[in-house]
């Protein structure tokens, strides 16, 4: 079960981390992203292990390509970066597959 197409409310574009270049990072093509946003500030714990703040999580189809340090501009024209990516699947019990996507 996927997560319902009438929680995804609001519309992120999402620039796709792909590794570093000679020149500093490189993003992939601005994606738009359909998605619900949860502005809510919280502490998470980035790829490293280490806690860090999170301004706002994002939650999407679990298909969405939104890899760790990746650019996200919200809605509001704000642009964030990716802390981590989670799949949240519920390997078959009946509760909304997604994927969670913490920025920082």
């Amino acid at each position: 079960m996927l997560i319902p197409d009438y929680l995804l409310r609001h519309e992120v574009v999402v620039e796709a981390w792909e590794g570093e270049g000679p020149y500093g990072s490189k993003y992939g093509p601005p994606t738009a992203m359909r998605c619900f946003l949860d502005e809510q500030t919280r502490m998470v714990r980035n790829p490293a292990g280490e806690e860090v703040t999170s301004s706002s999580t994002v939650y999407a189809l679990p298909d969405a390509r939104c890899p760790a340090r990746s650019r996200v501009t919200l809605p509001d024209g704000r642009q964030t970066t990716v802390i981590a990516a989670l799949a949240r699947d519920g390997g078959g019990l009946p509760t909304p597959d997604h994927l969670e996507v913490q920025l920082q």
